[in-house]
């Protein structure tokens, strides 16, 4: 598959269909972190006399440990068959790749955003963002 490259208009209008799936992204990471630090509260009491933990209990917090990786898994797919690219899973950061003057850059969004506003060069990251126009 070729790279697909946006021009900031194009890059809005896919906003459209990436925005709701980053929403979703971000409350998966969010969920999947609460589950993995209850996970290891339930390790150490298990390590410590066996924590009295029902093994049903573990299964089911193993399961909605998955349908959260799931999840994540999902909306990223989703969101990089709209050709742009997830950076920041916990702030919900994506990349459409763009051209500037013939060079490869990124316009730059980050969920809570109304539109895309930025670019930076490939190795620059979110840090080096500039304004657009580019």
């Amino acid at each position: 598959m070729s790279q697909r490259y946006f021009t900031a208009d194009e890059a809005n209008d896919a906003l459209q269909d990436v925005r709701p799936l980053t929403e979703e992204l971000v409350e998966h990471r969010r969920a999947l972190v609460e589950l993995q630090e209850l996970q290891s509260s339930m390790t150490e009491r298990i390590a410590g006399n066996g924590g009295n933990v029902d093994p049903r209990e573990l299964q089911d917090l193993q399961e909605r440990l998955d349908e959260e990786v799931a999840g994540i898994a999902h909306c990223v797919a989703r969101i990089h068959e709209a050709g742009a690219l997830v950076k920041d899973l916990d702030q919900g950061l994506v990349d459409f790749p763009a051209k500037r003057e013939g060079v490869d850059v990124l316009l730059c969004w980050r969920l809570g955003e109304d539109e895309i506003g930025y670019w930076h060069g490939l190795d620059e990251g979110f840090s080096g963002r500039k304004p657009l126009p580019l």
